[in-house]
């Protein structure tokens, strides 16, 4: 085991150990991580900003001292000085490894940027939004009537509204005179009107006729990544929508590791707080530019989230969350300014929260229940929103169930040998012929199959850079179907599967997909990849497999992909893996980003808000680590597709060959060795 520091990038995940003094850029580079740099090193650029992470980290097994990487030097202080350092940043030309370190690559330093697939769903929606713009004409103060401005623009409002009532944002008093007289005694008036029964508050205020609609934001922030969608309030149509890689990610890819975190370092929690709600300033900058609107005119804000990303957001400690029996701090839904969550927003704005369902069952599955409405459901319908934490409902009109399955970030490329997020170059689709055992593959960027006339020309900019989420689900079910794959995980060897892309690779073998050129090397699938997508593929079924217990039942009618990852899948490939039961594919059909859609509609219905609160308290919450059956679904789910389910609706349309490769090692043929006993 090498002595050298550990160096471990994120978010693709990628480490290697590199002597100490190796500058940052140099690991980056042989490690094949995305890390931006065109002046040869010498400090001028600035494209090379990384931020080095430091505390303890369980998950990556290091600590990582203050002293982990070397002083700041003068290259980095003559460029702060002159350009700026964002806190926290170094370059990674002049940085150099002293000791274990982890390492965070922000988008803006990432050549192939990440292509974020949280879109905007097309649906039909209620239009009753809680913000309402009223234009009144107010009555010039008069000596004889000696009432207060406030009281006599709220006298003009409630006439103008039907509202008996009408409370005031205390922002508002300072500048209100000024407003009132710059507007000839004119104004327009934003009212926010939340619960039923709440008093109607006035919280935005503008000199004369205010022509400009107010606005909304539908934010799904996830652990990996945050997308926001914004909308005209008195239209409902989506104007903008923009996201980013979660900056959490350089604190744990999954939702445990930042709990481990928070555990491990003092103030750790605040720290991930922070980061969390910076990175929304910068989505909700970059919405508003797109738009071309000033931020103080959204004025309402809607948020859904699994629970852990949901304490971190409020800035309350997850520890709970991360023990029996994972309490939550609250898990009704929340409705307070903006300004209290750290946004930098119109000071009226206001922000509601989702409820969550239970401690590992967030405010994103009850988006997606608002979006799907498995409740209503006539015929019984599984919902997975596929993620580094997958939540599924199972319901119909009889009632609903919840669980959430933790399923990693193997989905979205990462713990892969050759893995990356979606970001063009990234191979997406993938082909394996039966008889040849030849792939073809088409990358993020272009439509053209790797064996078509012009692939080449095509990707000349991006190149192939790795495999994404859906390609790792295309490849490894294709390489089932292909008999390259047995029902185990076990990748054959050239003589047992007839192609000499099928190589020895330790005591493993793996298989060899792309050949590489001049500026990539060759892109392969091992065992080791095959591991993590069985390891996440079993969470997700046994997950769901829980529920279908719980609810009597050995199959369902109809199963809906949910979540940024699950609208890339395609049904054949999901099934062949075994991540969804046995059905029917045409009843297998995505619902895109159902969570963003949720918050949509909990942001331009105000009437859905007490419906999901009300179906929430309604729904049955399974909790997936105490269930005594979830381990033996488990082990029966790592199978490809599954050792006890008989899938008999996929083999009818799908020829599964049953191979065995594990032939008890010690031949050379990439077989596991079998432990001597005694």
């Amino acid at each position: 085991m090498s002595s050298d520091p550990l160096v471990i990038f994120t978010p693709s995940g990628k480490r290697g150990h590199f002597p100490v003094g190796t500058p940052v850029l140099t690991a980056a580079r042989q490690l094949g991580v995305d890390l931006d740099s065109v002046c040869g090193g010498r400090g001028i650029c600035s494209k090379c900003q990384i931020t080095p992470s430091y505390g303890e980290f369980p998950k990556h097994g290091v600590t990582v001292a203050d002293d982990a990487l070397s002083a700041w030097n003068a290259v980095e202080e003559r460029y702060d000085d002159k350009r700026g350092l964002a806190a926290g940043r170094r370059l990674g030309c002049q940085a150099t490894v002293q000791g274990d370190i982890v390492i965070d690559v922000p988008a803006e330093s990432q050549v192939h940027k990440q292509v974020v697939r949280k879109r905007a769903e097309t649906r039909d929606i209620t239009l009753d939004p809680t913000v309402s713009l009223t234009y009144v004409e107010v009555e010039e103060p008069d000596m004889h009537k000696p009432t207060g401005d406030l009281e006599r623009l709220l006298t003009a409002l409630k006439a103008a509204t039907g509202h008996a009532e009408i409370s005031v944002d205390m922002h508002l008093l300072r500048p209100l005179q000024s407003i009132l007289r710059k507007g000839n005694w004119a104004v327009t008036a934003a009212i926010h009107q939340g619960r039923d029964g709440a008093t109607p508050r006035l919280t935005a205020l503008w000199p004369g006729f205010h022509g400009a609609p107010a606005y909304g934001l539908a934010i799904d922030l996830g652990s990996t990544t945050i997308a926001g969608h914004l909308c005209d309030l008195s239209t409902g149509e989506v104007l903008a929508s923009s996201g980013l890689m979660n900056p959490q990610i350089r604190f744990g890819e999954d939702l445990m590791s930042r709990v481990s975190y928070a555990m491990m370092n003092s103030g750790g929690d605040l720290e991930m707080t922070k980061a969390v709600r910076d990175g929304l300033n910068e989505l909700v900058n970059d919405i508003a530019s797109q738009a071309d609107i000033d931020k103080s005119q959204i004025l309402d804000v809607v948020f859904v989230m699994n629970p852990v990303m949901h304490h971190l957001f409020l800035g309350i400690d997850p520890f709970e969350l991360g023990q029996a029996p994972f309490a939550l701090a609250t898990s009704d839904a929340l409705e307070l300014p903006a300004t209290e969550l750290g946004l930098d927003i119109a000071a009226g704005t206001r922000a509601y929260l989702l409820p969550c369902i239970a401690g590992h069952v967030g405010a994103d599955a009850a988006g997606v229940a608002l979006s799907e409405a498995p409740d209503k459901s006539k015929d019984l319908v599984l919902v997975v929103d596929v993620g580094t934490n997958a939540e599924i409902l199972l319901g119909d009109q009889q009632g609903v169930l919840a669980c959430s399955s933790p399923t990693g970030p193997a989905f979205e490329g990462a713990q892969i040998s050759a893995g990356q997020r979606a970001a063009p170059g990234a191979i997406e689709r993938v082909e394996i012929d039966p008889v040849t055992k030849e792939p073809r593959f088409q990358v993020i960027g272009s439509d053209l199959w790797s064996t078509d006339e012009g692939f080449d020309a095509a990707i000349a900019t991006t190149g192939v850079t790795g495999i994404c989420g859906s390609g790792i689900i295309e490849v490894i079910a294709e390489m089932r179907m292909a008999g390259l794959l047995d029902p185990s995980g076990l990748i054959g060897s050239a003589e047992q599967t007839g192609t000499n892309r099928c190589f020895a690779d330790g005591r493993t073998n793996s298989y060899r997909l792309w050949d590489g050129d001049e500026d990539n090397g060759a892109i392969t699938i091992t065992n080791g990849d095959i591991r993590a997508i069985q390891m996440a593929k079993a969470a997700l079924y046994s997950g769901a497999r829980l529920l279908m217990d719980k609810r009597g039942v050995d199959k369902v009618d109809r199963v809906v992909l949910a979540g940024a990852f699950g609208a890339h899948i395609s049904a054949k490939h999901a099934m062949v893996l075994g991540m969804i039961p046995d059905c029917p594919l045409e009843k297998v059909t995505s619902a895109g980003n159902a969570a963003g859609t949720g918050a949509r509609i909990a942001l331009l219905n105000r009437a859905a808000r007490p419906q999901i609160e009300t179906l929430v308290r309604e729904i049955e919450k399974i909790e997936t680590a105490v269930e005594p059956r979830f381990q033996e679904h488990f082990v029966n789910a790592s199978a490809l597709p599954n050792s006890a389910d008989p899938f008999p609706i996929l083999r009818s349309i799908v020829d599964l060959p049953e191979p065995s490769f594990n032939t008890g090692g010690g031949d050379g043929s990439g077989g596991r060795r079998r432990r001597r006993r005694g």
